[in-house]
Protein backbone atom coordinates (compact mmCIF):
# COMPACT_ATOMS: atom_id res chain seq x y z
CA UNK A 1 0.00 0.00 0.00
CA UNK A 2 3.02 2.45 0.56
CA UNK A 3 4.41 2.17 -2.76
CA UNK A 4 1.08 2.30 -4.44
CA UNK A 5 -0.21 5.20 -2.49
CA UNK A 6 3.06 7.05 -3.96
CA UNK A 7 2.14 6.14 -7.08
CA UNK A 8 -1.07 7.53 -6.82
CA UNK A 9 0.32 10.76 -5.37
CA UNK A 10 2.75 11.41 -7.92
CA UNK A 11 1.75 12.53 -10.81
CA UNK A 12 -0.85 15.34 -9.24
CA UNK A 13 1.79 17.68 -8.45
CA UNK A 14 3.26 17.40 -11.93
CA UNK A 15 0.12 18.44 -13.98
CA UNK A 16 -0.61 20.95 -11.27
CA UNK A 17 1.58 22.91 -8.89
CA UNK A 18 4.43 21.92 -10.36
CA UNK A 19 3.58 22.69 -14.01
CA UNK A 20 2.44 26.04 -13.07
CA UNK A 21 5.52 26.93 -11.25
CA UNK A 22 7.15 25.76 -14.76
CA UNK A 23 5.13 27.56 -16.68
CA UNK A 24 5.96 30.77 -14.49
CA UNK A 25 9.24 30.18 -14.78
CA UNK A 26 9.15 30.04 -18.44
CA UNK A 27 7.78 33.51 -18.71
CA UNK A 28 3.86 32.23 -19.92
CA UNK A 29 1.38 34.67 -19.28
CA UNK A 30 -1.05 33.96 -15.77
CA UNK A 31 -4.44 34.02 -18.27
CA UNK A 32 -2.54 30.82 -20.01
CA UNK A 33 -1.54 29.19 -16.81
CA UNK A 34 -4.84 29.96 -15.52
CA UNK A 35 -6.35 27.28 -18.42
CA UNK A 36 -3.82 24.80 -17.47
CA UNK A 37 -5.48 24.43 -14.35
CA UNK A 38 -8.31 22.21 -16.49
CA UNK A 39 -6.08 19.60 -16.86
CA UNK A 40 -7.01 18.39 -13.35
CA UNK A 41 -10.81 17.54 -15.19
CA UNK A 42 -9.89 13.74 -15.21
CA UNK A 43 -9.76 13.45 -11.42
CA UNK A 44 -13.23 14.83 -11.09
CA UNK A 45 -14.94 12.42 -14.09
CA UNK A 46 -12.85 9.18 -13.38
CA UNK A 47 -16.25 7.41 -12.59
CA UNK A 48 -17.59 7.94 -16.20
CA UNK A 49 -14.73 4.92 -17.99
CA UNK A 50 -14.17 2.85 -14.40
CA UNK A 51 -17.09 0.50 -15.63
CA UNK A 52 -14.53 -0.32 -18.40
CA UNK A 53 -11.86 -1.10 -15.86
CA UNK A 54 -14.83 -3.28 -14.34
CA UNK A 55 -15.77 -5.29 -17.25
CA UNK A 56 -12.41 -5.74 -19.08
CA UNK A 57 -8.42 -6.90 -18.03
CA UNK A 58 -5.39 -6.62 -19.27
CA UNK A 59 -3.55 -10.19 -20.86
CA UNK A 60 -0.88 -9.78 -18.32
CA UNK A 61 -0.96 -10.35 -13.84
CA UNK A 62 -4.35 -9.78 -12.26
CA UNK A 63 -7.78 -7.57 -13.76
CA UNK A 64 -6.74 -4.84 -10.93
CA UNK A 65 -2.76 -5.24 -11.26
CA UNK A 66 -2.83 -5.44 -14.87
CA UNK A 67 -4.19 -1.95 -15.59
CA UNK A 68 -2.30 -0.61 -11.96
CA UNK A 69 0.56 -1.59 -14.09
CA UNK A 70 -0.29 -0.68 -17.71
CA UNK A 71 -1.29 3.34 -16.63
CA UNK A 72 2.43 2.77 -14.70
CA UNK A 73 4.32 2.32 -17.77
CA UNK A 74 2.02 5.04 -20.07
CA UNK A 75 2.63 7.48 -16.86
CA UNK A 76 6.51 6.74 -17.19
CA UNK A 77 6.75 7.74 -21.18
CA UNK A 78 4.21 10.38 -20.66
CA UNK A 79 6.48 12.16 -17.72
CA UNK A 80 9.41 10.91 -19.92
CA UNK A 81 7.88 13.01 -23.09
CA UNK A 82 6.68 16.58 -21.23
CA UNK A 83 10.38 16.47 -20.12
CA UNK A 84 11.43 17.37 -24.03
CA UNK A 85 9.02 19.89 -24.25
CA UNK A 86 9.50 23.90 -23.82
CA UNK A 87 6.47 25.73 -22.38
CA UNK A 88 7.98 28.68 -24.68
CA UNK A 89 7.50 26.95 -27.70
CA UNK A 90 5.28 23.46 -27.00
CA UNK A 91 2.42 25.52 -25.31
CA UNK A 92 -0.35 22.89 -26.75
CA UNK A 93 2.21 19.61 -26.29
CA UNK A 94 2.19 20.35 -22.77
CA UNK A 95 -1.49 20.83 -22.31
CA UNK A 96 -1.87 17.90 -24.16
CA UNK A 97 0.42 15.51 -22.77
CA UNK A 98 -0.56 17.26 -19.16
CA UNK A 99 -4.25 15.94 -19.41
CA UNK A 100 -3.26 12.76 -20.74
CA UNK A 101 -0.87 12.15 -17.63
CA UNK A 102 -3.64 13.28 -15.95
CA UNK A 103 -6.05 10.96 -17.36
CA UNK A 104 -3.55 8.20 -16.93
CA UNK A 105 -2.88 9.33 -13.24
CA UNK A 106 -6.66 8.87 -12.48
CA UNK A 107 -7.08 5.73 -14.26
CA UNK A 108 -4.45 4.59 -12.31
CA UNK A 109 -6.44 5.48 -9.52
CA UNK A 110 -9.25 3.66 -10.26
CA UNK A 111 -7.59 0.46 -10.43
CA UNK A 112 -5.35 0.93 -7.36
CA UNK A 113 -8.89 1.89 -4.99
CA UNK A 114 -10.25 -1.12 -6.40
CA UNK A 115 -7.17 -3.06 -5.36
CA UNK A 116 -6.54 -2.04 -2.03
CA UNK A 117 -10.44 -2.85 -1.48
CA UNK A 118 -10.24 -6.29 -3.00
CA UNK A 119 -7.41 -7.06 -1.33
CA UNK A 120 -7.35 -6.09 2.13
CA UNK A 121 -9.41 -7.53 4.74
CA UNK A 122 -11.79 -5.79 7.40
CA UNK A 123 -8.98 -5.72 10.11
CA UNK A 124 -6.51 -4.39 7.52
CA UNK A 125 -7.93 -1.52 6.25
CA UNK A 126 -7.50 0.97 8.66
CA UNK A 127 -3.52 0.66 8.50
CA UNK A 128 -3.93 -0.15 4.64
CA UNK A 129 -5.41 2.93 4.38
CA UNK A 130 -3.06 4.62 6.49
CA UNK A 131 0.02 3.50 4.77
CA UNK A 132 -1.66 4.34 1.38
CA UNK A 133 -2.08 8.41 2.68
CA UNK A 134 1.76 8.06 3.97
CA UNK A 135 2.94 6.93 0.75
CA UNK A 136 0.93 9.68 -1.01
CA UNK A 137 1.99 12.18 1.09
CA UNK A 138 5.43 11.59 0.60
CA UNK A 139 5.08 11.34 -3.13
CA UNK A 140 3.24 15.09 -2.92
CA UNK A 141 6.57 16.64 -1.50
CA UNK A 142 8.76 14.52 -4.13
CA UNK A 143 6.40 15.97 -7.08
CA UNK A 144 6.68 18.83 -5.36
CA UNK A 145 8.45 20.65 -2.93
CA UNK A 146 11.78 18.37 -3.82
CA UNK A 147 10.84 18.54 -7.78
CA UNK A 148 10.55 22.78 -6.97
CA UNK A 149 14.18 21.96 -5.71
CA UNK A 150 16.10 20.23 -8.67
CA UNK A 151 14.42 21.89 -10.84
CA UNK A 152 16.22 25.10 -9.56
CA UNK A 153 19.22 23.48 -9.29
CA UNK A 154 19.25 20.64 -12.65
CA UNK A 155 16.61 22.46 -14.49
CA UNK A 156 13.10 21.19 -15.84
CA UNK A 157 14.26 18.61 -17.80
CA UNK A 158 15.73 16.68 -15.43
CA UNK A 159 13.28 16.65 -13.13
CA UNK A 160 10.46 15.30 -14.74
CA UNK A 161 12.86 12.60 -16.17
CA UNK A 162 13.56 11.95 -12.50
CA UNK A 163 9.92 11.64 -11.51
CA UNK A 164 9.22 9.16 -14.66
CA UNK A 165 12.33 6.91 -13.20
CA UNK A 166 10.32 7.44 -9.56
CA UNK A 167 7.33 6.08 -11.60
CA UNK A 168 8.68 3.20 -12.92
CA UNK A 169 10.27 1.96 -9.67
CA UNK A 170 7.02 1.67 -8.81
CA UNK A 171 6.03 -0.59 -10.75
CA UNK A 172 8.16 -3.16 -9.71
CA UNK A 173 5.39 -2.68 -6.28
CA UNK A 174 2.82 -3.59 -8.29
CA UNK A 175 4.52 -6.63 -9.83
CA UNK A 176 5.44 -8.39 -6.89
CA UNK A 177 2.12 -7.31 -4.90
CA UNK A 178 -0.19 -10.28 -4.06
CA UNK A 179 -3.04 -10.84 -5.88
CA UNK A 180 -6.61 -10.49 -4.58
CA UNK A 181 -9.35 -12.90 -4.46
CA UNK A 182 -12.22 -13.04 -6.48
CA UNK A 183 -10.40 -12.06 -9.33
CA UNK A 184 -12.59 -13.81 -12.12
CA UNK A 185 -15.78 -12.18 -11.10
CA UNK A 186 -16.34 -9.78 -14.20
CA UNK A 187 -19.56 -8.47 -15.13
CA UNK A 188 -21.21 -9.93 -18.78
CA UNK A 189 -21.16 -7.20 -20.83
CA UNK A 190 -20.81 -3.06 -20.85
CA UNK A 191 -24.01 -2.37 -19.93
CA UNK A 192 -23.87 -4.58 -16.75
CA UNK A 193 -20.72 -2.93 -15.98
CA UNK A 194 -22.23 0.46 -16.13
CA UNK A 195 -25.78 -0.13 -14.71
CA UNK A 196 -24.96 -3.29 -12.66
CA UNK A 197 -22.82 -1.07 -9.75
CA UNK A 198 -25.80 1.45 -9.81
CA UNK A 199 -28.33 -1.13 -9.65
CA UNK A 200 -26.67 -3.09 -6.93
CA UNK A 201 -25.83 -0.28 -4.81
CA UNK A 202 -29.25 0.75 -4.72
CA UNK A 203 -31.15 -2.67 -4.28
CA UNK A 204 -29.66 -1.97 -0.59
CA UNK A 205 -31.18 -1.16 2.32
CA UNK A 206 -30.67 2.07 3.63
CA UNK A 207 -28.75 2.97 0.06
CA UNK A 208 -29.65 6.38 -0.06
CA UNK A 209 -28.75 7.07 4.21
CA UNK A 210 -25.27 5.75 2.83
CA UNK A 211 -25.03 8.37 0.60
CA UNK A 212 -26.29 10.91 2.71
CA UNK A 213 -23.57 10.46 5.49
CA UNK A 214 -20.95 10.04 2.74
CA UNK A 215 -22.03 13.49 1.74
CA UNK A 216 -22.17 14.89 5.44
CA UNK A 217 -19.59 13.08 7.26
CA UNK A 218 -16.96 15.55 6.33
CA UNK A 219 -18.69 17.99 6.02
CA UNK A 220 -17.39 20.27 9.19
CA UNK A 221 -13.79 19.57 8.13
CA UNK A 222 -14.35 20.49 4.46
CA UNK A 223 -16.26 24.35 5.84
CA UNK A 224 -13.20 24.94 8.61
CA UNK A 225 -10.45 23.63 5.93
CA UNK A 226 -11.23 25.77 3.46
CA UNK A 227 -10.58 28.65 4.98
CA UNK A 228 -8.17 27.93 7.34
CA UNK A 229 -5.13 29.45 5.49
CA UNK A 230 -6.56 32.38 4.63
CA UNK A 231 -7.62 33.13 8.61
CA UNK A 232 -4.53 32.29 10.01
CA UNK A 233 -3.18 34.70 7.52
CA UNK A 234 -5.67 37.83 8.01
CA UNK A 235 -7.15 36.81 11.71
CA UNK A 236 -4.40 35.98 14.60
CA UNK A 237 -2.18 37.77 11.39
CA UNK A 238 0.49 35.07 11.02
CA UNK A 239 2.56 35.21 7.76
CA UNK A 240 2.91 33.17 4.80
CA UNK A 241 6.26 31.50 5.57
CA UNK A 242 4.70 31.26 9.40
CA UNK A 243 1.74 29.05 8.33
CA UNK A 244 3.49 27.50 4.85
CA UNK A 245 6.38 25.99 7.71
CA UNK A 246 3.87 25.04 10.03
CA UNK A 247 1.18 23.20 7.73
CA UNK A 248 3.97 21.18 5.99
CA UNK A 249 6.17 20.09 8.99
CA UNK A 250 3.16 19.67 11.79
CA UNK A 251 0.46 19.17 9.34
CA UNK A 252 1.94 16.66 7.49
CA UNK A 253 3.26 14.38 10.42
CA UNK A 254 0.00 14.86 12.20
CA UNK A 255 -1.70 13.57 9.16
CA UNK A 256 0.31 10.38 8.92
CA UNK A 257 0.31 10.33 12.69
CA UNK A 258 -3.42 10.47 12.44
CA UNK A 259 -4.03 7.81 9.36
CA UNK A 260 -1.58 5.26 11.56
CA UNK A 261 -3.55 5.79 14.87
CA UNK A 262 -6.79 5.52 13.36
CA UNK A 263 -5.94 2.34 11.70
CA UNK A 264 -4.74 1.04 14.79
CA UNK A 265 -7.61 1.80 16.83
CA UNK A 266 -9.78 0.66 14.10
CA UNK A 267 -8.75 -2.31 14.11
CA UNK A 268 -9.62 -2.89 17.60
CA UNK A 269 -12.77 -0.58 17.98
CA UNK A 270 -14.01 -1.46 14.66
CA UNK A 271 -15.53 0.38 11.63
CA UNK A 272 -18.92 2.08 13.65
CA UNK A 273 -17.20 3.03 16.97
CA UNK A 274 -14.02 4.61 14.98
CA UNK A 275 -16.56 6.74 12.58
CA UNK A 276 -18.12 7.83 15.55
CA UNK A 277 -15.33 8.74 17.62
CA UNK A 278 -13.22 10.19 15.00
CA UNK A 279 -16.11 12.29 13.73
CA UNK A 280 -16.27 13.80 17.03
CA UNK A 281 -12.63 14.30 16.94
CA UNK A 282 -12.88 16.36 13.71
CA UNK A 283 -15.51 18.14 15.18
CA UNK A 284 -13.91 19.25 18.47
CA UNK A 285 -10.69 19.83 16.27
CA UNK A 286 -12.24 23.11 14.76
CA UNK A 287 -13.06 24.20 18.19
CA UNK A 288 -9.09 25.02 18.40
CA UNK A 289 -9.01 27.38 15.34
CA UNK A 290 -12.05 29.66 17.70
CA UNK A 291 -9.87 29.31 20.88
CA UNK A 292 -7.14 30.85 18.01
CA UNK A 293 -9.14 33.17 16.60
CA UNK A 294 -10.38 34.68 20.94
CA UNK A 295 -6.49 34.94 21.61
CA UNK A 296 -4.91 36.06 19.30
CA UNK A 297 -1.30 35.67 17.86
CA UNK A 298 0.55 32.98 19.77
CA UNK A 299 2.66 30.38 17.82
CA UNK A 300 2.01 28.03 20.60
CA UNK A 301 -1.84 27.79 19.56
CA UNK A 302 -1.46 27.94 16.16
CA UNK A 303 0.83 24.70 16.40
CA UNK A 304 -1.41 23.17 18.62
CA UNK A 305 -4.62 23.98 16.39
CA UNK A 306 -2.90 22.56 13.43
CA UNK A 307 -1.57 19.68 14.63
CA UNK A 308 -4.23 18.81 16.23
CA UNK A 309 -7.16 19.37 13.65
CA UNK A 310 -4.69 17.53 10.72
CA UNK A 311 -4.17 14.29 13.38
CA UNK A 312 -7.88 14.37 13.36
CA UNK A 313 -8.56 14.73 10.41
CA UNK A 314 -6.17 11.46 9.61
CA UNK A 315 -8.21 9.56 11.60
CA UNK A 316 -11.01 10.25 9.95
CA UNK A 317 -9.84 9.96 6.97
CA UNK A 318 -8.74 6.43 7.89
CA UNK A 319 -12.04 5.32 9.11
CA UNK A 320 -14.37 7.13 6.00
CA UNK A 321 -12.24 5.60 3.61
CA UNK A 322 -12.84 2.12 4.83
CA UNK A 323 -16.40 2.90 4.99
CA UNK A 324 -16.42 3.47 1.04
CA UNK A 325 -14.40 -0.04 0.58
CA UNK A 326 -17.18 -1.83 2.92
CA UNK A 327 -19.63 -0.34 0.44
CA UNK A 328 -18.43 -1.74 -2.85
CA UNK A 329 -19.33 -5.29 -4.16
CA UNK A 330 -16.10 -7.08 -5.50
CA UNK A 331 -17.92 -7.69 -8.67
CA UNK A 332 -18.35 -3.46 -9.36
CA UNK A 333 -15.54 -2.41 -7.21
CA UNK A 334 -13.99 -0.04 -9.47
CA UNK A 335 -17.01 1.82 -10.54
CA UNK A 336 -18.80 1.99 -7.27
CA UNK A 337 -15.70 3.28 -5.53
CA UNK A 338 -14.78 5.95 -8.37
CA UNK A 339 -18.21 6.85 -7.98
CA UNK A 340 -18.62 6.92 -4.17
CA UNK A 341 -15.50 9.15 -3.88
CA UNK A 342 -16.81 11.18 -6.63
CA UNK A 343 -20.03 11.84 -4.19
CA UNK A 344 -17.58 12.60 -1.24
CA UNK A 345 -16.50 15.67 -2.44
CA UNK A 346 -19.71 17.05 -3.15
CA UNK A 347 -19.50 18.47 0.56
CA UNK A 348 -16.15 19.60 -0.11
CA UNK A 349 -16.68 21.61 -2.99
CA UNK A 350 -20.12 22.90 -1.65
CA UNK A 351 -18.78 24.29 1.24
CA UNK A 352 -16.57 26.71 -0.57
CA UNK A 353 -18.94 29.19 -1.52
CA UNK A 354 -20.99 29.51 1.66
CA UNK A 355 -17.88 29.59 4.09
CA UNK A 356 -16.74 33.02 2.80
CA UNK A 357 -20.36 34.36 3.26
CA UNK A 358 -20.81 32.92 6.85
CA UNK A 359 -17.32 33.91 7.82
CA UNK A 360 -17.99 37.73 6.75
CA UNK A 361 -21.29 37.36 8.65
CA UNK A 362 -20.18 35.72 12.09
CA UNK A 363 -16.66 36.38 12.28
CA UNK A 364 -14.01 34.10 12.58
CA UNK A 365 -14.45 32.75 16.42
CA UNK A 366 -18.23 31.80 15.34
CA UNK A 367 -17.06 30.75 12.04
CA UNK A 368 -14.90 27.73 13.23
CA UNK A 369 -17.40 27.34 16.36
CA UNK A 370 -20.50 26.55 13.21
CA UNK A 371 -17.97 24.23 11.25
CA UNK A 372 -17.95 21.95 14.39
CA UNK A 373 -21.84 22.47 14.60
CA UNK A 374 -22.26 21.58 11.08
CA UNK A 375 -20.12 17.66 11.82
CA UNK A 376 -23.33 17.13 14.10
CA UNK A 377 -25.67 15.96 10.85
CA UNK A 378 -23.39 13.41 9.77
CA UNK A 379 -22.85 11.95 13.40
CA UNK A 380 -26.58 11.69 13.97
CA UNK A 381 -27.01 10.19 11.05
CA UNK A 382 -24.19 8.02 11.58
CA UNK A 383 -25.60 6.91 15.01
CA UNK A 384 -29.31 6.48 13.19
CA UNK A 385 -27.70 4.31 10.65
CA UNK A 386 -25.45 1.76 13.53
CA UNK A 387 -27.53 -1.57 13.20
CA UNK A 388 -26.71 -1.31 8.95
CA UNK A 389 -22.72 -0.38 9.66
CA UNK A 390 -22.19 -3.36 12.57
CA UNK A 391 -24.36 -5.94 10.19
CA UNK A 392 -21.56 -4.75 7.66
CA UNK A 393 -18.56 -5.25 10.09
CA UNK A 394 -20.00 -9.06 10.53
CA UNK A 395 -19.98 -10.24 7.16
Amino acid sequence: MLPLGFSSGLPLALTGTTLQAWLSTAGINIKTIGIFSLVGIPYAIKFIWSPLMDRFRMPWLDRRRGWIITAQALLVLGLAFMATLSPAQNQLEIGTMAMLVAFLSASQDIAIDAYRTELLRAEERGLGVAMTVTGYRISMLVSGALALILADHAGWMKTYLMMAACMAACMAATVISPRPEDQDILPRDIKEAVTGPLGEFFSRQNAMAFILLIVFYKLGDAIAGSLTTAFLIRGPGFSPSEVGAVNKAFGLISTMAGAFLGGWIMKRAGLFRSLLYFGCLQAVSNLGFTALALAGKSHILLIASVAFENMASGMGTAAFVALIMTLCNKEYTATQYALLSAISSVGRVAAGPPSGLMAAMTGWPWFFFLAACASMPGLLLLLWMKDGILDMENQ
